[in-house]
Parts: C-alpha cells; sequence; structure tokens
C-alpha cells in the first residue's frame, strides 16, 4: 500500500541539483525518493560496507556506483562525500544550461545532518523536512482509519502497511534502538538512565505548559541538562516546543511553551499504552488529541513549506486558547481542539484578545475528533488539511498581481 505524501510536490517543484531530505527514520524518506523516481541509483550507508568504502576511499565509492542519478540514505554516515558532490553538482551545473536533481540524500540523524551536510554543500542544495504520516495522508487512503486508531499507532507507515505489526513492539524497538542509542550516541548523553525516564515523563506532559524545574526535580539532574535533552529532541524532529504569543501590546501572556511530540503514537507507547480504546475514558485523552491537532498543523506547514507559525494562547487570567496560527503578517486563526463538540466563550470577549487585536479579532475554529464534514466553525481533525488548504490557496491569490 502506497501512501501518497503531500511533501512530493514541493520536491517534485524544485530543481536543485541537490536534494536533502530530513526526517526521523522510518517516517518514509527512502520509500517517497524511490516512489518518485526509481531511475536513481540507491545506495544505503545503512549497509556497513557501504559506509566503510564511503568514508575510507570516497572517491572509488562515486566511481563504482557511477550514474548520473544517484540517491545516498543516511548520507550523513559518509561526511567525506559531499565535497565530492559538491563538485559533481557544480559540474553538472557548468554543462547543462537546464538545471534538475541529479544527487537525492536523506539523513534521520539531524544532529550530524547539521554537524556535517549544511556546511559542506551550502548554496548548493534544497533541504527539505519531513515527518510521520499525518491523519490526512493515511485517511485519503484509508477512509475508514479512526482518529482514536491514528492518535494510539500514530502516522508510522509501516504500522499501516502490515496490520499484523503489533505497535507497541514496533515503538519499542524504535524507542530503544533510535532514540535511547542513536540519538544518545550522536548527542553524547552521559545520564542514559535519567534519559529514558525523561522521555516517559515528557510524553505525560504534552499538551501542557513546561516546568522545566518539575523534570529535574523529579530526575535529580540539573535544569541545564533537561534544556540540553528538549533542544536534542527538537533538534531530531520528536517534540516541538511551542511558545506563547505575545507582542509589545501583550505583556501579561504566560512565558513558558507547552510540549508536543511530532507523533502521538510514540508518545502513547512513551506514556505506556498498550490499545487505543482504555485511552478514551482516561485524563490522557483530551490532552493526546489536543496533540493530533497539532501534528496536523504541523505537518501542514512542513509538507507545503510555509513559514506560518504556530502559538498557544494563555493569559496570566486563565484565559486559554490550545492554538493561534499565524499564517501571514496580519493573519491569524484560533484553534480550539475538543474531542467533541462543545459550546465555547467567544473570544470577542476576552479581554487579552481585544487588546491585541483590537477591531480585526481573528477566526476560531473548533476542531473536534470525529466526523463527516466540516459544519461551520466546528472541523473534523482529518479535514483541517481542507481547511488550510482554502486558506493558503485563497492567500496565494489574493498576492498575486493582477494581469
Amino acid at each position: 500500500m502506497w501512501f501518497k505524501r503531500d511533501i512530493a510536490n514541493a520536491l517534485r517543484d524544485d530543481k536543485s541539483v541537490i536534494q536533502v531530505l530530513r526526517g526521523p527514520r522510518q517516517c518514509g524518506k527512502t520509500s517517497l525518493f524511490l516512489e518518485m523516481d526509481p531511475s536513481f541509483k540507491e545506495l544505503s550507508l545503512d549497509d556497513i560496507d557501504l559506509k566503510h568504502l564511503a568514508n575510507e576511499d570516497p572517491a572509488l565509492f562515486l566511481k563504482q556506483f557511477n550514474s548520473e542519478k544517484i540517491f545516498i540514505d543516511e548520507a550523513q554516515y559518509a561526511p567525506d562525500l559531499f565535497p565530492l558532490l559538491k563538485r559533481k553538482a557544480d559540474l553538472f551545473k557548468r554543462e547543462n544550461s537546464k538545471l534538475k536533481t541529479i544527487i537525492r540524500l536523506t539523513g534521520s540523524n539531524q544532529i550530524l545532518m547539521d554537524r556535517r551536510v549544511k556546511e559542506s554543500l551550502a548554496g548548493r542544495a534544497s533541504f527539505f523536512d519531513m515527518n510521520t504520516l499525518s491523519l490526512h495522508e493515511v485517511a485519503r487512503q484509508m477512509s475508514h482509519i479512526s482518529t482514536q486508531n491514528y492518535l494510539y499507532r500514530g502516522g508510522w507507515p509501516e504500522l499501516y502497511q502490515y496490520p499484523d505489526i503489533k505497535p507497541n513492539v514496533y515503538l519499542n524497538d524504535y524507542i530503544s534502538s533510535y532514540i535511547e542509542k542513536d540519538i544518545v550516541l550522536a548527542a553524547g548523553i552521559q545520564k542514559v538512565i535519567p534519559f529514558r525516564k525523561f522521555l516517559k515523563l515528557l510524553a505525560g506532559r504534552v499538551g501542557h505548559v513546561l516546568d522545566v524545574s518539575y523534570f529535574a526535580k523529579s530526575l535529580g539532574v540539573s535544569s541545564t541538562a533537561i534544556n540540553a535533552w528538549l533542544s536534542v529532541l527538537e533538534t531530531m524532529h520528536l517534540i516541538v516546543l511551542v511558545q506563547p504569543f505575545s507582542n509589545n501590546l501583550s505583556k501579561r501572556l504566560v512565558k513558558s511553551p507547552k510540549v508536543y511530540f511530532i507523533d502521538t503514537g510514540l508518545a502513547c507507547r512513551l506514556q505506556g499504552w498498550s490499545d487505543a480504546d482504555p485511552i478514551l475514558s482516561s485524563p490522557a485523552q483530551g490532552f493526546l488529541f489536543e496533540n493530533v491537532v497539532f501534528g496536523e498543523i504541523f505537518k501542514f506547514i512542513l509538507n507545503h513549506r510555509l513559514d506560518w507559525d504556530i502559538f498557544h494562547w494563555r493569559s496570566k487570567d486563565k484565559r486559554e486558547i490550545d492554538f493561534l496560527v499565524q499564517t501571514g503578517p496580519d493573519q491569524f486563526v484560533f484553534i480550539e481542539a475538543k474531542v467533541s463538540r462543545q459550546r465555547l466563550k467567544d473570544i470577542r470577549t476576552y479581554p487579552e484578545v481585544k487588546k491585541v487585536f483590537k477591531e480585526k479579532i481573528p477566526k476560531k475554529i473548533q476542531c473536534v475528533q470525529e466526523g463527516d464534514d466540516i459544519l461551520g466553525d466546528v472541523i473534523p481533525v482529518r479535514y483541517l488539511h481542507n481547511f488550510f488548504m482554502e486558506m493558503m490557496i485563497s492567500q496565494y491569490q489574493t498576492k498575486r498581481p493582477k494581469s
């Protein structure tokens, strides 16, 4: 089963000689590149022998696998290749008036990618970020999928391609192999056991305002260590810290970010869930669903390469709105995540909202867990993509000069 990926359009439209696709392991990077153009010569540096050759003799490596179009998977493991790839790109540009992509690279270790790739390929490559499947991408192929099932499984393609795989087993392996080994080694984390405990505590706080001192006290480590671990997880595209919205007119808003996992399946496994149904009647349901909504917003922005921003809104007088998405210099939309439809307060009565936005108070929508269609300002989360797509097209048409 193939899941159409929204980021594919941006990759096809790009004509850079080198494309670099970054994202966590097993999110579908390799499959996407091979599906887009199987004529690329695929070389995976997960292969120990290929990785050894690429590091010991990169020139021989490229000569042995001579091809105009090459795709190197997990390229961060052979940094000495990059000057030669840069040279290959420069020669191609010099000899061809019409540009096209001839080198594709992927990398799942963002720490090593930033350290080794960006500097070497500056000005030669376009960088793309990819993550797990959005609910929109899953539901487009599997219309019967429930939001609760997606909440529990997350967006890992293999869990939908091979339904016999148990999510808890798959994600246990993922956590132990990728997060607790690859990331720990790449980031040089010394306190491994506290870090593992931190992951579970952090997953239990999705949708909450971040309190670094709480983690430091609970684990017996310094706040500096907690902040370093948060930075590593953000760099590796596993979590996002959503900052509170503020401007010069809004000094009363709290200053702490909220934490979300980009993939809720990972959060559910770290919380210890082994089935989707029990979550429904637990206190975790509301926060995990809020995390699903965040993921749909975040992945839409990521896949369409937009410069939109996501904030949370929470003032000291406890007026709170889950998300404020800024889609332009003076364009915003408020989003409330509710498992089921509720009667919500009119945001025009919020003093801080009126103070900040005056007569241009943003539209507010309620994003709910299930539903067959958009009904006014109530949007089932699987259709949030459609709502943003219409907004994006409308903004593009407004900016486009009239002929």
